[in-house]
């Protein structure tokens, strides 16, 4: 997720919504679009897009069925979020962008494809989760590649941090799951500890591994990790459980 505009600073009572805290984990950058993607915001978004000013939803109304939910945050150009939709029809997925290529082209793609069973935000993840997203009715939430704002005094930007930890395990069902990856292993530390220390979610790593997984079948292997692995670079997953 990104954006070019700067953070606000001021003072925020710590029981202000988490969007109004006043940092983004994101900046917005501008991007030529093509017209594909055009097609997508314009044609596709009418039928598959939501905002924040629909409110909360009623899941089962919105996708017109009760199946297994599946959210992302921060989806980039949609490549994953994709195949996961057309691989698993018989899951509802929910994704969340705020870069407008990277929406129209999961949008036009989504429609090419035939899907029925995606929908999208492109809204601050925060606000969506917030606003808009019940309680106890996600199976899962992904959080894959998320910008990891290496530099120290850019840390507080990170978009996992306790308070969003908290905020998505009231989204999850009980058993519901937490599935995250990064290729920065510092940033992959700071999950794991950050996780660590979160109440009412487990680590489902083996004690050979923990707190990483190998990266589950499910999670597709995207050209940008791909081409990661050719050049040696590593990616760690990890996958917290809701118990309570």
């Amino acid at each position: 997720m990104t954006d070019n505009t700067e953070p606000t600073t001021g003072p925020e009572s710590p029981d202000a919504p988490l969007h109004r805290r006043g940092i983004k984990s994101y900046v917005i950058r501008a991007g030529r679009m093509t017209q594909a993607q055009t097609r997508g915001l314009e044609e596709v978004w009418p039928r598959l897009g939501l905002t924040l000013a629909d409110g909360r939803q009623d899941l089962d109304a919105l996708f017109g069925r009760r199946a297994p939910r599946v959210l992302e945050v921060g989806f980039g150009m949609g490549q994953s979020l994709i195949e996961q939709a057309q691989t698993h029809p018989d899951t509802d997925f929910i994704g969340i962008e705020v870069h407008a290529p990277g929406v129209g082209k999961l949008l036009d793609e989504a429609d090419k494809r035939g899907l029925t069973n995606l929908r999208v935000y492109r809204e601050d993840a925060l606000a969506v989760l917030e606003q808009c997203i019940p309680e106890s009715r996600l199976d899962t939430l992904q959080l894959f590649f998320p910008d990891p704002w290496p530099k120290k005094k850019h840390h507080k930007r990170r978009i996992l941090q306790p308070a969003f930890v908290e905020l998505i395990r009231t989204r999850l069902n009980i058993g519901g799951t937490l599935h995250m990856a990064t290729d920065w292993e510092a940033y992959a530390e700071w999950m794991a500890d950050v996780m660590e220390n979160a109440p009412g979610y487990t680590n489902t790593a083996t004690a050979e591994t923990a707190p990483y997984v190998p990266r589950p079948a499910f999670r597709p292997l995207t050209k940008f990790e791909a081409r990661g692995e050719k050049l040696g670079h590593g990616v760690w997953d990890l996958i917290y459980r809701r118990d309570s």
